[in-house]
């Protein structure tokens, strides 16, 4: 079975066109008019070895809100989607991500019931011109249209780059050993048989 799904959503605000290949190699094609989403974007495909597709176009003369939740819309239905009932998948997945001075830990369960928690404390409010507020947006609405539970947490850091970076590296990694197959599970990793 394929686990690939395409999500478009057009809005007033935004024009979005998504595809994600869990079982993919890593491989990344992102236009989101935003190069540092972009960036950190190509950190969920190459290190949750998925291949992601990302054509948007959103009200940037605004500010980048509308576009970064609506990419985020986008992601988790896409996921969503592909995964279908869950069966034979791990659910479970974390991982610690070192990035120089910033250590970031991610812990992802494909619960089907959405739920965020998030504790990064950046030292600053902006990395470049990108508002840095905007991650728990994107995480936010990721959790909410995937319906997984995920936990975030920066450890430690003093540059707010490497951190949101290893939190985006370490998201890629935990979503990886999720979505993955255990040979062992038979049906859906749930004791109600439904996730």
């Amino acid at each position: 079975m394929s686990r690939t799904a395409t999500i478009a959503r057009t809005t007033r605000e935004t024009d979005i066109r998504l595809t994600l290949a869990l079982d993919g190699q890593g491989v990344a094609e992102l236009d989101s008019g935003i190069p540092f989403l972009d960036h950190m974007l190509e950190q969920i495909a190459r290190h949750g070895l998925v291949d992601l597709t990302l054509k948007a176009r959103g009200d940037l003369e605004v500010d980048a809100h509308h576009t970064v939740e609506d990419i985020g819309i986008c992601l988790g239905e896409a996921l969503a989607r592909a995964l279908g009932d869950k069966a034979g998948v791990n659910r479970y997945g974390h991982a610690y991500v070192p990035l120089d001075e910033a250590l970031a830990r991610v812990v992802v369960d494909l619960s089907g019931r959405p739920g965020l928690t998030y504790h990064i404390d950046f030292p600053g409010e902006r990395i470049g011109s990108f508002d840095v507020e905007l991650f728990r947006e994107f995480f936010q609405a990721l959790c909410n249209h995937a319906r997984i539970t995920l936990h975030i947490d920066c450890l430690r850091g003093a540059n707010s780059h490497h951190m949101i970076e290893s939190v985006f590296k370490a998201f890629g990694r935990a979503l990886r050993m999720a979505v993955a197959a255990d040979a062992r599970m038979q049906g859906i990793p749930s004791t109600k048989g439904a996730l």
